[in-house]
C-alpha cells in the first residue's frame, strides 16, 4: 500500500483525537499527550503501545506540518485515484491521452510531488517553520508614533538536549531502510507511477530509534523568548504585522517561519481616529459660535493650536487643521475639529438677563421654515 493510499484510508485526526478543523497547537497538544502516553520508555517492552507510538508520530509527520496537512487533506478529498475515472464498471473508459510522463507531470502537481526520481521528498528538503501570533496593547499614542518594544513569547525553538536531531544524546537517527533515505516509495501503477511519503519513516528519510526525552522525537522544544518588534508608526487597531523570520525554526535547514503580531490600540481620553486623520470634539459657548473668535485645540503632540471660528459657527460643523494628524509612509493627516455649543444648564442673574434682552431682540424663529402640517398641538408639553 502506497503512503497515498494509507493517506485516503488512515484517519490521522482520529488517530490523535482531534477534529478536522483543529488548530496547529491543538494538534500538538493532542500528539504531545498521546507521545508521553505511549512513548517506548513509559511502556519497556510492549509491542502495542510501540506501535501505537509509531502511529501517533506518523500522523503528526503529517499534521504537524502545514505543507503536508494541506497536501493530506487534499489527497483524502480527492479519493484514492486522485479523482481520476475507476476501471471495472460498464461506461468507465481508463484511457488516457497522456503518456506516462506528462501524467506523472499532472500527479506531481496534484500531490506536489515529483516524479520517480525527482530529487529530494517533501520529508528530506528543507521545510519552512511555522508562523505564530501573538497581540501586543498598545497606547493610542506609541500606536500613533511608532515605537520599539520587547514581546515575551513561548515558542518552539530547537530542542537544546539533541540539538535538533530528534535523538536522545548518544544516539543518531538511522537512514531508513525502506526508502534508503530518499523519504519516498515510488508505487508502479502500469504505464505510470506515485511516488509517495514512506511509511517507515513518515517522509523524513530517517529513522529515530531512540527519541529525545525533552521534545520526543520532534527536534522542537518549548522556550521562552523575547523578541524585539519594531511597530511602525500609524499602526491601526486590530491590524497584524509581520515579522519576517521571528516563528518555528525550519526543518532541514529551511528558513524559519514568521511572527505575526496582532495590534490593539487603547481608547484615547480625547482623540479619536479616522484613517491618517486625527479626530476631536471641543465644546464651545454660545458667545464664541455666534460672535465668532479664537479656540484652543488639543493635539496629541505638543502645545495645543489655535483655531479661528467664523461668526454663526454651528454646533455640529467640521472644521481641520492641517498637518496635525497621524504620520506614516503616504504623508501626514489632519486634526479635524466637530465644535459643539454648549448651552449653559445653570444661569446666574446678568446671563439670564442677557439671553432674555438677545430673546426680545430676535424677530424669526428658526422654525418658520418648517412645513405646517395643518393640526394644532397646543397645550403639548415638552
Amino acid at each position: 500500500m502506497t503512503a497515498q493510499r494509507e493517506w485516503f484510508e488512515k484517519d490521522y485526526y482520529k488517530l490523535l483525537g482531534v477534529p478536522e478543523t483543529a488548530t496547529a497547537k491543538e494538534i500538538t497538544k493532542a500528539y504531545r499527550k498521546l507521545a508521553r502516553e505511549f512513548h517506548p520508555d513509559t511502556n519497556p517492552g510492549n509491542a502495542k503501545a510501540e506501535e501505537r507510538f509509531k502511529e501517533i508520530s506518523g500522523a503528526y509527520d503529517v499534521l504537524g506540518d502545514e505543507a503536508k496537512r494541506t497536501e493530506y487533506d487534499e489527497v483524502r478529498r480527492l479519493g484514492p485515484m486522485g479523482g481520476f475515472p475507476r476501471s471495472g464498471g460498464p461506461g468507465n473508459d481508463t484511457s488516457f491521452n497522456v503518456g506516462s510522463e506528462g501524467l506523472g507531470d499532472l500527479l506531481g502537481q496534484m500531490f506536489g510531488r515529483g516524479r520517480r526520481g525527482s530529487g529530494a521528498s517533501a520529508g528530506s528538503r528543507p521545510q519552512r517553520g511555522n508562523d505564530y501570533e501573538a497581540s501586543l496593547t498598545l497606547e493610542f499614542a506609541d500606536a500613533v508614533r511608532g515605537l520599539t518594544t520587547t514581546l515575551y513569547l513561548t515558542t518552539d525553538a530547537q530542542c537544546v538536549t539533541c540539538t535538533g536531531s530528534g535523538s536522545r544524546p548518544g544516539s543518531s537517527p538511522r537512514v531508513c531502510s525502506r526508502c534508503g533515505g530518499r523519504g519516498t516509495i515510488d508505487d508502479n501503477q502500469g504505464p505510470f507511477s506515485f511516488s509517495s511519503p514512506c511509511a517507515g519513516c513518515g517522509g523524513r528519510g530517517v529513522v529515530i530509534d531512540n527519541p529525545c526525552t525533552v521534545c520526543l522525537g520532534t527536534g522542537l522544544e518549548k522556550r521562552q523568548r523575547e523578541v524585539q518588534a519594531r511597530i511602525p508608526a500609524g499602526v491601526a487597531d486590530k491590524q497584524k504585522i509581520r515579522l519576517k523570520g521571528r516563528g518555528s525554526p525550519g526543518r532541514n535547514g529551511g528558513p524559519a517561519g514568521d511572527l505575526i503580531v496582532e495590534c490593539n490600540v487603547r481608547p484615547h481620553a480625547f482623540l479619536g481616529r479616522d484613517g491618517d486623520n486625527l479626530t476631536v470634539r471641543v465644546p464651545v459657548t454660545f458667545a464664541e459660535a455666534a460672535l465668532g473668535g479664537d479656540i484652543d485645540v488639543p493635539t496629541l503632540e505638543g502645545p495645543r493650536v489655535t483655531l479661528r471660528l467664523r461668526a454663526g459657527t454651528q454646533s455640529g460643523s467640521r472644521h481641520r487643521v492641517k498637518g496635525k494628524g497621524v504620520t506614516t509612509a503616504k504623508g501626514t493627516g489632519d486634526l479635524i475639529v466637530t465644535v459643539d455649543v454648549q448651552v449653559p444648564a445653570h444661569l446666574n442673574e446678568a446671563q439670564r438677563a442677557a439671553i432674555e434682552a438677545f430673546a426680545a431682540a430676535t424677530t424669526v424663529s428658526p422654525r418658520d421654515r418648517m412645513p405646517n402640517s395643518g393640526a394644532s398641538n397646543a397645550g403639548v408639553e415638552v
